[in-house]
């Protein structure tokens, strides 16, 4: 179960980048703001709070604490067995839910790559039926308020709901597309071998695929 702290999204960016490799807070910091994770606010501080979070949960563990100079010390940390279960699990969640905030599919999508390809494809397929669900929700609503008579002037912001919507679901579609072909694959970031969808591993055939709203 994805844990309530899975909006965590300045924690969830440090396990990502510690399962490449041990770092202290300084690089991650230079990583965060060099790959443009804009998602994250209140740095330094949101980054050096939630190590702390992290440690305290035993999610990553010091391993090292040097010092170079005058310059204070730097302690090394890397993530855990649990920190990297957390770390999927988190994912998945960010990946499948439809009602959470923009900025938290952002930062999902960002560190896809932490998963492997099934599991990615499993959770964008069901953020995929969220979304057609979402939509069908938002065309009855609509519907049933037209037939009450409501001017579409008050029915705007739905309208806008269903758009945006109909717009991302296209776009998961998309990237479904082009991970199931072939076009977007990735490398483990443990083993560094190359991850592509293997068959009959669950992805939708084409008899499955829904038309585009």
């Amino acid at each position: 179960m994805v844990r309530p702290q899975s909006a965590d999204l300045t924690g969830l960016t440090v396990l990502a980048l510690l399962m490449q490799g041990p770092r202290h807070p300084y690089e991650l910091h230079r990583l965060i703001v060099d790959t443009h994770k804009d998602y994250i606010t209140g740095l330094p501080r949101s980054l050096y709070h939630a190590v702390d979070r992290l440690m305290n949960d035993e999610l990553i563990v010091p391993v090292e604490t040097s010092r170079e100079g005058r310059r204070p010390e730097r302690t090394v940390y890397q993530i855990t067995a649990d920190g990297r279960a957390e770390l999927a699990a988190r994912l998945r969640g960010l990946l499948e839910r439809t009602d959470s905030a923009p900025p938290t599919f952002t930062a999902a999508v960002s560190l896809l790559g932490c998963l492997p390809v099934e599991e990615a494809v499993r959770s964008l397929g069901t953020r995929v039926t969220g979304l057609e669900g979402r939509i069908a929700t938002l065309d009855g609503v609509m519907e049933t308020l037209r037939t009450g008579g409501l001017p579409r002037l008050l029915l705007l912001e739905l309208e806008y709901a269903r758009a945006t919507t109909a717009a991302e679901l296209q776009w998961v579609r998309g990237l479904l597309a082009d991970i199931r072909v072939g076009d977007l694959t990735w490398t483990s970031p443990l083993t560094g071998a190359d991850l592509r969808l293997r068959p009959g591993s669950g992805a939708a055939t084409d008899e499955e695929e829904q038309p585009e709203e």
